[in-house]
């Protein structure tokens, strides 16, 4: 008898390499990456520079010396159905996954360390439901400006490669940074790399600057945590 034919070589699995965005590449498109369903974990993480030089050496190191610095990550959502909100610790809004929003915010972190940081976790099973997501970040207390601070955002889909950027080094006295605008172009998820450092008017609240600045237009009240 002839000998039977070889069994076909077993299917070797997809390679995801991680996608860096930049200010030359600055979107990329989960569906196209293979980031449909699932969970969508957002984790930002950061540290506090040990050179100072510039108009933001005070502000650098006295956030040096505060333990307490405290980072919010945050997420403005707007839905197919027009309804509109925000994810975030202040006010104790840390939304739903399996219900509307389909965003949680899974704890409120202090230290910043990558092994933890603060999470943002979005439920990509509904993609449908989702016009575009806002992820900012905020300072609640520890200092006043993002100066000399590094912060590193990741994006880790459950299926898909992972994506990350860097912040800009902030040059303005801001305290509210708009990191990442998720769109849904006619069921093309794609992520936008923002790094957008904005400075409030007086008076006026980082949340309604980040409203400002991309046309949300809620109506806002003072939250604490």
């Amino acid at each position: 008898m002839p000998p039977a034919p070889a069994a076909p070589p077993a299917p070797q699995p997809v390679r995801l390499t991680k996608v860096t965005l930049t200010k030359e590449a600055p979107a990329v498109s989960l569906t196209k990456q293979g980031g449909t369903s699932g969970a969508l974990r957002v984790n930002l993480n950061w540290q506090v520079q040990k050179q100072f030089k510039g108009w933001g050496q005070r502000l650098g190191k006295a956030m040096a010396m505060h333990s307490d610095l405290d980072l919010d990550l945050g997420a403005l959502f707007e839905l197919r159905d027009g309804s509109k909100g925000v994810v975030q610790a202040l006010g104790n809004s840390f939304g739903s996954l399996h219900q509307p929003p389909f965003i949680h915010l899974d704890g409120d972190d202090r230290t910043g360390s990558v092994a933890s940081g603060e999470n943002l976790t979005v439920n990509l099973d509904h993609i449908a439901d989702f016009r575009r997501i806002l992820v900012f970040v905020t300072i609640y207390e520890g200092a006043r400006s993002f100066a000399n601070l590094n912060a590193t955002v990741t994006l880790q889909p459950q299926h898909g490669a992972p994506i990350d950027f860097s912040l800009d080094e902030c040059t303005v006295p801001s305290n509210v940074c708009a990191l990442a605008l998720i769109t849904n172009n006619g069921g093309d998820l794609v992520v936008q790399r923002e790094a957008r450092y904005l400075v409030p008017d007086r008076g006026v609240s980082p949340q309604r600057t980040l409203d400002r600045a991309y046309g949300w237009g809620m109506n806002w009240t003072p939250g604490r945590k």
